[in-house]
């Protein structure tokens, strides 16, 4: 359905389970309230994508890291978990135990569909457990047919989204043109001594970064790409806190 998840779950959407395009009369009743779950549908996912704009409130809660889709584009994502069924920011009552969420999190459970002729198509997942056929709950439609002011918010936070999302391709372009990544191989270490190991990712390389030329520097400077580096770098410190979090859960089971 979507180019950006196929680094993270292999071009299937994360988290949707029966994603339909809105239509007026299949979801003319249909309202939209949060899951009595809070974000337990996201509880088994290790990673997200992250658009550019994110990296700066993102970087003082996740590890910003970089994946390569299956076109061979870079993509940066959020680590919320060493392994890949668990999320580590998502606690067993389905609170998100972070001040940042991701909006890729966010947007759930509507998301946009886009083919091949760039048109992009409102879709919710039917599956999801907060949508009802009551009183409770936003609606999609209102009486005559139209979207709700709800429904019109939403859509354009998905479009913000998309457009915020496709802003990132040129910046993993940059990277790879500089030749800035290097594979991330961790061992990650808790404290009773188990160990995971951290593969399949990559982040920039700072002895090749330091190494670039003033006009290198300067391709990167002015289209605000070093900001979003030193973001990605400072975000690195806080792997320390999801090791935290595993080994808490180690010690609690």
């Amino acid at each position: 359905m979507e180019k950006e998840n196929q680094a993270v779950n292999q071009g299937k959407p994360l988290f949707y389970r029966e994603p339909m395009a809105l239509n007026r009369e299949a979801h003319s009743k249909m309202r939209v309230a949060k899951s009595p779950k809070g974000y337990a549908f996201a509880a088994k996912t290790h990673s997200v994508i992250l658009a550019p704009v994110e990296f700066f409130e993102a970087c003082k809660e996740y590890p910003i890291i970089f994946s390569t889709g299956a076109d061979g584009s870079v993509l940066p994502i959020a680590l919320l978990g060493f392994r890949t069924d668990e999320n580590l920011m998502v606690d067993g009552e389905g609170n998100w135990d972070a001040r940042y969420i991701p909006a890729y999190v966010r947007r759930y459970p509507f998301i946009l569909s886009e083919n091949d002729t760039d048109n992009l198509t409102v879709c919710v997942d039917q599956a999801f457990d907060g949508l009802y056929l009551k009183k409770d709950g936003e609606p999609i439609f209102t009486k005559e047919g139209g979207y709700t002011d709800f429904m019109k918010q939403t859509m354009e936070f998905l479009r913000t989204f998309h457009i915020q999302f496709k802003n990132g391709a040129p910046f993993g372009a940059k990277l790879q043109e500089l030749d800035l990544l290097k594979p991330m191989d961790a061992l990650v270490e808790l404290n009773d001594g188990q160990k995971f190991a951290l593969n399949g990712f990559s982040v920039v390389d700072e002895q090749k970064l330091q190494a670039l030329s003033d006009e290198e520097l300067g391709s990167l400077f002015r289209p605000g790409y070093l900001a979003l580096i030193y973001a990605h770098l400072l975000s690195l410190s806080t792997m320390s806190g999801l090791v935290d979090r595993l080994s808490h859960l180690a010690v609690a089971a």
